[in-house]
């Protein structure tokens, strides 16, 4: 069985959950608006830039799921899928995840946003393997910090590494489809690298390369 291995935001997403995440907080209320908005904007520069100090990021945003009830935000995650995710699930990611579970490919989602985030988007996409960032749990609650490795960048490779080993499959014909230059070190691992209405960075390298790249979003 193949592997088909996609990245969520801003590839199977119209845009990013996890700054859609920070986004919904402020616009409710729970979070000191000016303040977490223009430090949230400041980090997705940076990530687009391919310059993102991912701990200091992680730091930032879990904090919030660090003092809420659990309760609170599960109910707060319901309204943010229905009002941020809902409108931004793509069409043609839906038919391309299809197309991929039709020729009986295994399909993964694998993304640097964190598991509570990206969980409930991944089962609405019908994806059941996720590899995300992982939140730390102390007796039934968030602590506001990740544990293990990063989601991110070489971190997604160590990341798939484990699962592959763990759950028997291979890399051999897999697929990897992603938007960002900072997926480059998985894209080079794949036997199918395939940029998603790519950002400036990956394609460029992706036309040098001599890789596919698509869109999702005409």
């Amino acid at each position: 069985m193949r592997l088909a291995l996609f990245d969520l935001d801003n590839t199977l997403l119209g845009g990013d959950s996890d700054h859609a995440w920070g986004d919904y907080l402020c616009e409710r209320g729970f979070l000191d608006a000016v303040a977490y908005k223009a430090r949230n904007d400041e980090f997705y520069q940076d990530y687009l830039a391919g310059k993102l100090d991912n701990d200091a990021y992680l730091n930032f945003c879990l904090e919030v799921l660090g003092r809420t009830e659990m309760a609170t935000l599960d109910q707060w995650h319901l309204d943010y899928m229905r009002d941020c995710i809902e409108p931004i699930v793509l069409p043609k990611a839906i038919e391309l995840l299809a197309k991929h579970r039709e020729a009986g490919d295994k399909l993964v989602i694998i993304t640097a946003t964190n598991r509570f985030v990206t969980g409930p988007i991944a089962q609405r996409l019908g994806v059941e393997t996720l590899i995300a960032t992982e939140c730390e749990m102390v007796d039934g609650r968030y602590t506001g910090r990740s544990t293990d490795i990063p989601c991110f960048r070489e971190g997604k490779v160590t990341r798939l590494a484990r699962w592959l080993e763990e759950s028997g499959y291979s890399l051999e014909d897999s697929y990897f489809y992603s938007d960002s230059m900072n997926d480059l070190p998985l894209l080079e691992q794949v036997a199918n690298p395939i940029a998603v209405d790519p950002d400036p960075n990956l394609r460029a390298e992706a036309e040098k390369r001599g890789w596919p790249v698509i869109s999702l979003r005409d």
